[in-house]
């Protein structure tokens, strides 16, 4: 439990509100880990591999418009639901704590919906279903995140951010392996996701604590004014400002490279097993990534600085799209996914432990991170926008992954301008 002073020297912070002094337990990392392993499964097995294969069992001729309509518009339905949901976060103050109703309510959600994408006859119910999972993972999403900084001190986020970075990465590999050789078919990989994202989420709120915040530290403003004063100044707070620029456009460039990886595979390659050929992908994006993540964040916390990391991660990252761009080959897909996997990594390393420290308030804790994970979200929206006119218009897997490079090294050097960290 942590607590401080509130900064008058007359009473003491609750510890829902305190800066975090104790390192976290091996017990409470792990829990918090198999929570967002079951919260990655569940958002990236149906983005690799389900929602591509329903959408084209829909609409052959058109799956490629018919899986950006359904990305585009769930993406955003989480630009709405992150913050928001981080919002009621940040003003429950139910026993059981201010997270922890959140995130379990937030699995459930999600477990609907992609019980609704397990039956979908048709597109509209498709985006209906996503719609759906979208809302509830990313209300999961905003108080796991929140969790970072709630209970993790500074000089361990490092490390942290680098597991988080892991269990997104064996979100995604496990997912495609699960939903490819575990279980066949789109209902049975729906309902796999499903009972994943919730077995982990009632295993970190059940077993782990969330401290209450108490009610005269409540916000006095009311929902509606805070929903109203969401919005976060760049100019009153520049830091907040470039780091979400930073991670907005990281996220867009790794959208924009793997989005359409199933057809690249397909298309492109020609590949004779598409979905063969992403799982080994993914398997050495996996390994290098997990690699990059905990050599690099335990580095960035001994060192204490991020810069480094951050520029380092997005010149290795637009390395590996570079290397498509000169040959979209399978030989040079092999090379690219481990240099994919140790750029973002090492991002992961870095990026919590600087977006943790440039939030303006304690009290708004999850309702900033929720407006900083729309830099997660966002990039699904317009990355579906941008690939699609590409490949309509110039019909070219290379100019996809020389944009992707180019706004991934653009995301790098933004981290130049945050003056909070080193």
């Amino acid at each position: 439990m942590n607590a401080a002073t509130n900064g008058t020297g007359t009473e003491r912070l609750p510890a829902a509100l305190a800066e975090p002094v104790r390192e976290v337990r091996a017990g409470w990392i792990g829990l918090l880990f198999l929570a967002n392993l079951g919260l990655w499964l569940a958002f990236y097995a149906p983005i690799q591999v389900l929602l591509p294969e329903q959408s084209a069992a829909l609409d052959p001729s058109g799956k490629a418009l018919t899986l950006s309509l359904v990305m585009g518009i769930g993406a955003a339905v989480a630009l709405v639901a992150n913050p928001l949901i981080g919002t009621l976060s940040d003003r429950t103050t139910a026993r059981w704590g201010r997270r922890h109703p959140w995130t379990l309510a937030g699995a459930l959600f999600g477990a609907a919906g992609l019980g609704v994408l397990a039956i979908a006859p048709n597109t509209v119910v498709m985006i209906l279903g996503w719609c759906l999972v979208q809302a509830g993972l990313n209300g999961m999403l905003a108080t796991l995140t929140a969790a970072l900084a709630d209970r993790v001190p500074r000089e361990q986020r490092g490390r942290l951010g680098g597991l988080t970075g892991i269990s997104q990465m064996l979100g995604t590999v496990i997912g495609a392996l699960v939903v490819t050789v575990l279980v066949t078919g789109l209902a049975p990989g729906y309902a796999a996701c499903a009972l994943l994202v919730v077995v982990g989420a009632c295993a970190f709120t059940l077993c782990t604590p969330d401290d209450q915040l108490p009610k005269r530290f409540r916000p006095g403003q009311s929902l509606f004014a805070t929903l109203r004063g969401m919005w976060i100044s760049p100019r009153a707070h520049p830091d907040f400002g470039w780091g979400w620029v930073m991670h907005f456009l990281i996220n867009l460039g790794n959208a924009i490279g793997t989005l359409y990886l199933l057809y690249f595979l397909s298309d492109a390659v020609h590949y004779r097993d598409p979905q063969t050929g992403l799982l080994i992908l993914m398997a050495l994006y996996g390994a290098a990534l997990a690699i990059g993540a905990v050599v690099c964040g335990m580095a960035s916390d001994r060192s204490g600085r991020r810069k480094p990391f951050v520029l380092g991660s997005a010149v290795v990252m637009a390395i590996a799209a570079i290397l498509l761009v000169c040959s979209p080959s399978w030989t040079a897909s092999l090379a690219a996914a481990p240099l994919l996997g140790v750029g973002f990594g090492t991002y992961w390393a870095a990026a919590p432990a600087v977006l943790t420290q440039i939030l303006p308030a304690a009290s708004d804790r999850a309702k900033d991170l929720g407006l900083i994970n729309i830099a997660n979200s966002l990039p699904q929206v317009v990355a579906p926008v941008i690939a699609a006119a590409v490949l309509g218009t110039v019909h070219s897997y290379p100019v996809l992954f020389a944009l992707s490079a180019l706004v991934t090294l653009a995301g790098g050097a933004v981290v130049l301008a945050v003056r909070a960290v080193r």
